[in-house]
């Protein structure tokens, strides 16, 4: 059989992009087959480069220049430092445009435009060229001209007004999310609108533009707490750990920690209480259905919690795991990676890294029969790949790249 190539195999894309969202995006285009080329400011590079400690380490154990926070969301690529605040840097950045299938950029509403950036001269340029833009508020709209940061866009979009404990309970109050989830959101929703411009443009032969917000992804998120307002008019408060339209499905503790309990269905509910030793609480009328538990939270949880705390987590656990109850621990970090499940999915990986000797990575969650993600390069170092790609791609010679560096280091 001919060896299937991976599925982005000769997409090219341009990415322009920092930080978070736009790099999560790009990785995930990388990481099915595409040359991913990454611009970089000479002598400064992406933002998140010095957001460190920690750092890799190299093979002495000490610090080299690459936060583990640009590591997170940048293999795969390729480093090409270009200044694009130079006529002869925008030119350059111009001619990868020409060749490319996709441009990623997040910078400012407009900010491309001064420079000849901007979809509307590139598309001139590459009429199939995909381009989107990723930005905190969208293209139009009153707030288009803000910055937007994740934390913000968190508060802003709803998201931490449901998360965090209860009202009127020790700790209340709004609370962020442990990573930076509409970073994370948008980059994805930006990977999905692509790869949609890309199959039309099998039918079209024409590009396109995507305009990506991350407020518009933070709100799209809230999913089923958007449709309990919509539906009843009540707005939806925190709860804490327990989940506002499904019960018992919640944190609980055990004499010696704590365990998610997480019942989807009546039928999972009664097995719960026989595996707790109350089967009577399986067939209460008051309980027996979600929808009475819903409205008997108040009344049938504290019985639940004083249940729950007389054994052990490990125990309740087992038992259980055995009566086909949805359960689990609560790990942290170093726990998720010394879980077995975790293991067999060998989410932990290493690749060759120039100054590091390996960097880990996380691997995608992108699991394909045939085309599998390949795990081709760690991270580049700043500049990297800067004279293969205008070797390689743009064709230069050694003059015409020796210039072009000269150039940037005298700026430098």
């Amino acid at each position: 059989m001919t060896q299937r190539l991976a599925p982005l195999s000769g997409i090219r894309v341009l990415d322009l992009s920092r930080v978070l969202a736009g790099p999560w995006c790009t990785q995930n285009l990388a990481d099915l087959g595409a040359e991913v080329i990454k611009i970089e400011r000479p002598g400064a590079g992406d933002d998140t480069r010095t957001w460190g400690p920690p750092f890799l380490r190299d093979e002495n154990g000490e610090d080299t220049t690459e936060a583990a926070y640009y590591l997170s969301c940048n293999r795969n690529k390729k480093s090409v430092t270009i200044d694009i605040a130079t006529e002869e840097g925008v030119a350059t950045v111009k001619e990868i445009a020409k060749i490319s299938d996709i441009v990623v950029e997040n910078f400012k509403v407009g900010g491309l435009k001064r420079y000849g950036l901007d979809y509307a001269s590139l598309r001139e340029l590459n009429p199939r060229l995909i381009y989107c833009s990723i930005t905190g508020f969208g293209q139009s709209g009153p707030y288009a001209p803000r910055p937007g940061y994740d934390f913000m866009i968190q508060g802003t979009g709803g998201l931490m007004s449901i998360t965090g404990e209860r009202d009127g309970l020790p700790g209340a109050g709004p609370q962020k999310a442990g990573v930076a989830v509409a970073d994370l959101f948008t980059g994805m929703f930006a990977t999905v609108s692509i790869l949609a411009a890309l199959q039309e443009r099998n039918r079209s032969g024409l590009g396109q533009y995507i305009d990506t917000a991350l407020l518009d992804c933070q709100v799209a998120m809230l999913a089923n707490q958007n449709l309990n307002f919509m539906t009843s008019g009540a707005t939806p408060r925190r709860a804490g750990n327990a989940h506002q339209n499904v019960v018992p499905y919640q944190v609980f503790a055990a004499a010696d920690g704590h365990l998610i309990v997480a019942v989807g269905n009546d039928g999972q509910y009664r097995a719960y209480c026989n595996a707790i030793g109350r089967p009577e609480l399986g067939t209460d009328p008051r309980y027996a259905t979600n929808r009475g538990r819903i409205t008997n939270r108040d009344a049938l949880i504290p019985v639940l919690e004083e249940i729950m705390k007389t054994g052990k987590r490990d125990e309740w656990l087992a038992r259980l795991e055995a009566a086909g109850v949805p359960c689990g621990p609560i790990n942290t970090i170093d726990q998720v990676f010394e879980d077995p499940q975790v293991k067999h999915r060998e989410i932990w990986r290493t690749l060759p890294h120039p100054t590091g000797g390996t960097a880990p990575t996380t691997a995608s969650p992108i699991r394909l029969s045939e085309t599998p993600v390949e795990y081709r390069n760690a991270p580049p170092l700043l500049g990297q790949h800067t004279e293969e790609v205008l070797r390689e791609v743009l064709g230069w010679d050694a003059e015409r790249i020796e210039r072009l560096l000269a150039g940037q280091r005298s700026a430098g």
